[in-house]
């Protein structure tokens, strides 16, 4: 049998037709860029998240950078992250002129230990953004309690966990600014890049309007300095204005089979992921540990003879890139960040993925640790 890590295919199918009239209409409205599909999606992305504002740009990544932007994140400043992440976290800090210091993660949740953070904090430090991991939300209480002791700018990283609750809050509507993602493979996923940012702050939504579109307000005149060209486009907007109707059928289905992985593997010498009680999971990653860099590299080979794809998310801590060197970071700055990086692996798990191929992944990942050959 083969397991693709992720059917894109899968999910198409099941709302083709509401997807290719949605994209339809577009083309017969021949409006692409900032219509009325793009205000539409921002009002009831908005209306679902419990935020006052949500504004559509190119992608997630342009999404932290202008999260940033709004928030006058520049050269001589520090923002506090995590190293435990997609490269874009902290790229988007770069991209700005200022520097990301990165605080090591809990070893169960690997989302950034906010114990932690104030040990960071400089007086150059202006802003924390922490990133919820796979789909679970960063101890955001305790961040925002550091936030307002230290009179500090919180941007968070929501882009793996559209749909994920903390405390009563969506993820994302808690800091000053939540950035989303919309790429394909994402539990609120479009046929191509997409992003967005939400915020209760009125003055903050009207600049991160202007600044999506080169800093201007009104064509040919621009206001705000470093705007970029980062606009949500017509298309994309339709189709995640179908999806969102789907996403917490999605989110749900992703919990039910959690579940059964969690039932299956549980007797295994493996970690599996652990579910804060302050926070809801939608599992945008079903990440397993393992001992360590030599069982994890064994385990996925094992695994990818019998038929099933993996992902690792994330291999190396994010100071330990080529083009972080300049910074100054070094192996041992986060001990248990360099410690998961080595021995994480993450199993398919979509909506649609069969409970057929779920059972054949938990008898392939069991038959190696019972040291059985697969039939």
């Amino acid at each position: 049998m083969h397991v693709p890590f992720v059917d894109l295919q899968a999910q198409y199918k099941t709302i083709q037709r509401e997807i290719e009239a949605a994209v339809q209409a577009v083309f017969h409205s021949g409006q692409y860029i900032l219509g009325d599909n793009v205000r539409m999606f921002e009002q009831a992305a908005a209306d679902y998240l419990g935020s006052s504002h949500a504004v559509g740009v190119g992608n997630g990544s342009d999404a932290l950078y202008l999260a940033l932007k709004a928030c006058d994140i520049g050269p001589g400043c520090e923002v506090l992250t995590t190293p435990f992440s997609f490269v874009a976290s902290s790229d988007a800090i770069l991209r700005t002129g200022a520097k990301p210091v990165f605080v090591d993660i809990d070893e169960k949740t690997y989302n950034m230990d906010p114990f932690l953070i104030e040990e960071r904090i400089t007086p150059r430090t202006r802003a924390i953004l922490p990133v919820h991991l796979y789909g679970q939300c960063a101890n955001m209480e305790e961040v925002m309690r550091i936030a307002k002791k230290h009179s500090l700018t919180v941007i968070e990283d929501a882009c793996q966990a559209f749909g994920t609750v903390y405390k009563g809050r969506m993820a994302g509507t808690m800091g000053n600014i939540g950035c989303f993602s919309f790429f394909p493979t994402k539990n609120l996923g479009g046929c191509g890049d997409g992003g967005m940012l939400a915020t209760d702050d009125r003055d903050l939504a009207e600049k991160l309007r202007m600044l999506r579109v080169h800093g201007s307000k009104t064509r040919y005149h621009h206001e705000v300095a470093g705007g970029i060209n980062s606009r949500l486009d017509e298309i994309q907007a339709a189709i995640l204005r179908v999806k969102l109707r789907y996403i917490d059928e999605w989110n749900r289905r992703r919990n039910e089979m959690a579940a059964k992985y969690a039932a299956l593997l549980q007797e295994l010498p493996l970690q599996l992921p652990v579910r804060e009680t302050h926070s809801s999971h939608i599992y945008h990653l079903f990440t397993v540990k393992t001992s360590g860099k030599p069982e994890r590299d064994e385990l996925i080979a094992y695994l990818h003879r019998n038929g099933v794809q993996t992902a690792v998310h994330y291999p190396v801590p994010i100071y330990l890139h080529p083009s972080y060197l300049d910074l100054g970071y070094q192996a041992g700055d986060c001990p248990i960040a360099e410690r998961v990086s080595e021995a994480i692996c993450s199993l398919p798990l979509y909506p649609e993925m069969t409970e057929e191929s779920l059972n054949h992944v938990a008898r392939v990942v069991s038959a190696f640790y019972q040291g059985r050959r697969m039939p």
